[in-house]
């Protein structure tokens, strides 16, 4: 059986009504006990996730719907100073520098981690499921310290894996939309028309939904469309799954095309 692992990313004060707008939206392809969020503990510094405010009531509401939560970094925004080539790269071109973990050395990473995931459980009342960097990008010392944290599962642009064996659980890009500039956004949706086909035999299929989604109808109407597709050739499953299912794990030579 072929599955699908849907998720809403940067949930948290700061994008509230746009949540909102995702979970209306995703749950008339999914059921909620089948989707995952990805929780922001201070987005930016600026929106924190406090126990006992309503938000947080909320959060503890989908836990208890059966919502899947994860620990989605800490403040989202990227304010590591990067050494070498690559990682000045990653943090200019591949985010809007919210590459939080890209650059931080493994102590910092690792309080960071641990810190995130105690207070979503504080509130939630239930264990995180994984670890997601934020912008899926991981430096050196974000690896390190993910193999000392404890989450059962981490995330990046082409896999999920379990932080301290190191094993792949699943492989294959992530089908995510762009809304930062009309090139990205044209990008996005092209790769949302082509990936499903490409994908219909993969035994794991992640589709990643973000704020920003919301602000443009095409964007939507895109996240509709794909999901309708793959419901057809994957069943809606939880990423907790993917430790317990071992028809759930992708073939190790599956994304070599990729």
């Amino acid at each position: 059986m072929r599955h699908l692992l849907l998720s809403i990313h940067d949930v948290g004060p700061r994008f509230e009504r746009e949540v909102d707008l995702l979970l209306e939206r995703v749950t008339r392809h999914v059921a909620p006990d089948r989707l995952a969020m990805l929780v922001v503990p201070d987005h930016w510094g600026l929106y924190p996730l406090t126990p006992g405010t309503p938000f947080a009531a909320r959060l503890r509401q989908w836990s208890d719907m059966g919502i899947s939560l994860f620990a989605h970094g800490w403040f989202h925004k990227d304010m590591a100073a990067h050494q070498g080539m690559l990682a000045r790269f990653k943090a200019r071109h591949m985010t809007a520098g919210e590459g939080e973990f890209l650059g931080l050395d493994e102590s910092t990473a690792l309080m960071r981690m641990i810190a995130s995931r105690d207070l979503i459980q504080n509130i939630s009342g239930r264990a995180v499921s994984g670890f997601v960097a934020p912008a899926w990008l991981y430096g050196a010392g974000a690896m390190a310290a993910l193999s000392r944290s404890g989450f059962a599962l981490a995330e990046d642009h082409m896999k999920v894996w379990h932080p301290a064996s190191g094993r792949v659980l699943a492989r294959g890009p992530v089908i995510t939309w762009a809304s930062r500039s009309p090139a990205r956004i044209a990008s996005s949706l092209i790769a949302a028309r082509i990936l499903p086909m490409l994908l219909r035999y993969a035994p794991v299929v992640r589709v990643a939904v973000h704020p920003g989604d919301v602000t443009m109808s095409d964007l939507l109407i895109s996240i509709d469309d794909t999901l309708r597709l793959l419901c057809r050739t994957h069943v809606p499953a939880r990423y907790d799954d993917l430790q317990l299912d071992e028809t759930m794990v992708a073939h190790p030579h599956f994304p070599a095309q990729f």
